[in-house]
């Protein structure tokens, strides 16, 4: 039997728990949780994992949850969902938005939102578990789902690894994972090599001294200092990379005084830069230093300035051979919807999985928007502007058909690997 094949007959039952699923989707959409609260959202994932006979592991991290379904001899192959939400009010006014407000890590009351599509991921990998799990026959090894915490923050992935994740489950073969991403629904993307951008977020204080705002000349003016700052850093990026070098830094908090007529003594930057290498990641953060003494120096400061290393994501960058095998299943099982993703300069904690276990991992994208109204803007030349993207208060993944999709990706996925070894597969490089 040819891998589409198998993957056919695993997603045969698909059509029976559908509307399970979509039910599954909508209660986790409107009980949205923050990193490191997801308890309620983990308690329903290990009841499904349970239910469908998975060896259930809780607790993980603190609130990740690992399911394992033996299934004879052959490989182990790990596919990976994360479960929390975002600090954000939800504005799309569906039926089953969320309304959910939480205290979140520094005491302060916010509103939940899943504004980036962790609930559906979490539902794909819901349903793909359970269709493996009812369809014995048709591959061999051991299937992990893993539902990871506190994705958004950035340290979920290594938490669960510090609670001692390689040892509490077998070791796998191979990793995937998916995103939805603001492309039209159905449709899946592949990319061997760099796939989203390592992150690096800091805080720079800059010290001046402080006066009254009619006597500048008393003053050693932070704010100024700030500014000047925030546009020789935008110089980076097209000044001292190659143009076929990628990167982002932005400047995404400026915060200086309190008053307009008193000048402060200090400011706060808070600077975020996307890389793909590492060769590029440490041009970008040694010229930003670089670059604030030097304007520091040149203010006269009264003292130099401090900067502080905040979250780090790593770059996820896919295994090429597990890639090729991917793109492969995906061009079977969805056609012309498969094919070939740009580069992101959203970041993942992803990868700290399969570099822990030392194992290949593939990272793909999942169509989430109508497509109608994908191909509207498109032909308006207004997709930035109309499609809104993840982590906006208008953005929710149109249910279908985004969730089959997702379903059939990590099946198919997971088939590359899993289905049944003696049986002949031209899909195989």
């Amino acid at each position: 039997m040819a891998l589409k094949e198998t993957a056919d007959a695993v997603l045969a039952g698909l059509g029976d728990i559908r509307s399970e699923l979509e039910a599954v989707y909508k209660d986790l959409h409107a009980h949205a949780e923050l990193g490191h609260q997801e308890h309620r959202t983990a308690t329903r994932v290990a009841e499904h994992l349970k239910n469908c006979g998975y060896q259930v592991h809780e607790g993980i991290g603190g609130t990740g949850v690992a399911g394992v379904l033996a299934n004879g001899d052959g490989p182990t192959i790990l596919l990976r969902a994360e479960m929390d939400a975002l600090p954000v009010r939800e504005e799309t006014g569906l039926p089953y938005a969320s309304t959910v407000t939480a205290t979140d890590a520094v005491g302060r009351q916010v509103p939940v939102a899943h504004a980036c599509g962790h609930d559906m991921h979490v539902t794909c990998l819901l349903g793909a578990a359970r269709l493996m799990a009812a369809a014995p026959g048709s591959w061999n090894g051991t299937l992990l789902a893993l539902f990871q915490p506190a994705e958004e923050p950035g340290d979920g992935a290594d938490r669960m690894l510090a609670d001692g994740l390689t040892d509490r489950i077998p070791h796998p073969d191979v990793a995937f994972a998916q995103h939805v991403l603001p492309y039209p629904a159905g449709q899946v993307g592949t990319r061997a090599g760099s796939f989203l951008s390592a992150a690096d977020n800091i805080k720079i204080t800059i010290y001046g001294r402080g006066a009254h705002g009619s006597a500048p000349q008393a003053a050693i003016d932070p704010v100024v200092m700030a500014s000047m700052i925030v546009v020789r850093l935008q110089t980076i990026v097209s000044r001292e990379l190659a143009a076929a070098q990628p990167a982002v830094l932005t400047v995404g908090a400026l915060q200086a005084g309190t008053s307009g007529n008193v000048i402060p003594d200090s400011a706060e930057l808070l600077v975020n830069v996307r890389t793909y290498d590492e060769a590029s990641r440490q041009a970008v953060l040694a010229a930003i230093r670089r670059i604030v003494r030097a304007e520091c120096d040149a203010s006269g400061a009264t003292r130099g300035p401090r900067m502080e290393e905040g979250t780090h994501f790593p770059s996820t960058v896919n295994d090429s051979a597990v890639t090729h095998e991917v793109a492969a299943a995906f061009t079977a099982a969805f056609g012309e919807r498969a094919g070939t993703s740009e580069l992101h300069s959203a970041s993942e904690d992803f990868s700290r999985l399969p570099d822990a276990f030392g194992i290949p991992y593939t990272y793909w994208a999942l169509g989430c928007v109508d497509p109608d109204t994908y191909h509207s803007a498109q032909q308006r030349g207004t997709v930035a502007q109309d499609i809104p993207v993840n982590h906006s208060p208008l953005f929710a993944p149109v249910l279908q058909p985004t969730l089959d999709a997702g379903v059939q990706a990590l099946v198919a996925a997971a088939l590359t690997r899993l289905a049944q070894p003696d049986e002949p597969d031209s899909m195989r490089p």
